[in-house]
């Protein structure tokens, strides 16, 4: 097999990678691939071939969005999932890749996962990190996520997760931004919640309140610094927001430490079919409930630094 000289850790990379799996008792090797690994000369089929015959050893996932790379890998029976958002950092897009990865049965819940991925360089792979999914997903199964799909489309779903998550790792202007986002059986949601005040999605056309829309999701993170919640249709339209839940009292039980924010969302997805999906301001991190209890959590841990002015002291000499 030949290599670039641009990528000839390629090799070496995925057998200490082979080797890291097997050791750690990972189900799976995920390839995260982009562009750079493209131009790099990885859709030759050669490296596809190589990758096929490491089969035997562990299962081995191509996660990438260039359409011949995942053809390649189409053609050599090599598993893959395709990224809906090649734009994101490296721990987003890996943490789509899981969600997908368990939604397609290659994952146990509970399992390990090593991704190999470029993680300072464009153009070759020069990162190893051995992935807990219990830490990623908590008790989440395939059967879960499957069962969430049967009352909110996946793709509602994870674009929903996409803009919690961004949420909670940029905030808005350097502060951090807490907010709720509930999704699918809208109306009964709506018959349990009520507005704060104004309506900022309020008289917009619905074509123009999907999440589809990246403006939708710009206003979103504008609007999330307001009290209340969003309420969102299981196709993606923003039915409202800044509305307070106002559901019936249940019984929950919860972490100790989280606020009213989760106990709300944790009570409406109790009693509707809704999915609540609540970011912390205090931690950025994004927990999604279902029948009242936490079946995802995610943490974003990549918050921006933000700098203090301190005035230098004047010299005394």
């Amino acid at each position: 097999m030949t290599d670039s000289s641009n990528n000839d850790v390629f090799v070496p990379m995925v057998e200490t990678a082979i080797q890291l799996a097997q050791s750690s008792a990972a189900d799976a090797v995920f390839l995260l691939l982009d562009d750079g690994a493209h131009r790099a000369g990885f859709a030759d089929g050669q490296r596809f071939q190589w990758l096929k015959s490491k089969l035997n050893q562990v299962m081995i996932v191509v996660v990438g969005h260039s359409t011949e790379m995942l053809q390649w890998a189409t053609e050599h029976d090599i598993p893959r999932i395709k990224l809906e958002n090649p734009e994101a950092i490296i721990h987003d897009r890996l943490t789509q890749a899981i969600l997908d990865g368990v939604a397609a049965e290659y994952l146990r819940p509970g399992a390990n996962v090593v991704a190999v991925y470029s993680g300072f360089s464009v153009d070759q792979f020069d990162s190893i990190s051995v992935v807990q999914l219990t830490k990623h997903l908590g008790r989440l199964t395939a059967r879960d996520l499957q069962k969430l799909e049967t009352k909110v489309p996946l793709d509602t779903l994870k674009r929903v997760v996409e803009v919690a998550v961004e949420i909670g790792r940029e905030g808005r202007e350097g502060k951090p931004v807490g907010t709720m986002i509930i999704v699918g059986d809208h109306r009964r949601v709506l018959e349990q919640s009520q507005p704060v005040g104004f309506d900022p999605m309020k008289g917009y056309p619905r074509r123009e309140r999907n999440l589809k829309d990246s403006r939708v999701v710009e206003g979103i993170k504008e609007i999330a610094q307001l009290d209340g919640a969003f309420v969102i249709a299981a196709d993606g339209t923003v039915e409202s927001c800044c509305r307070i839940i106002d559901t019936a009292p249940v019984e929950l039980t919860m972490t100790t430490g989280l606020g009213s924010r989760h106990y709300a969302g944790a009570a409406i997805s109790k009693n509707t079919e809704a999915i609540a999906v609540i970011v912390s301001e205090s931690s950025g991190t994004v927990r999604i409930f279902q029948n009242g209890e936490v079946v995802l959590r995610i943490e974003p841990m990549r918050r921006a630094m933000k700098w203090n002015d301190t005035p230098r002291r004047r010299s005394t000499r």
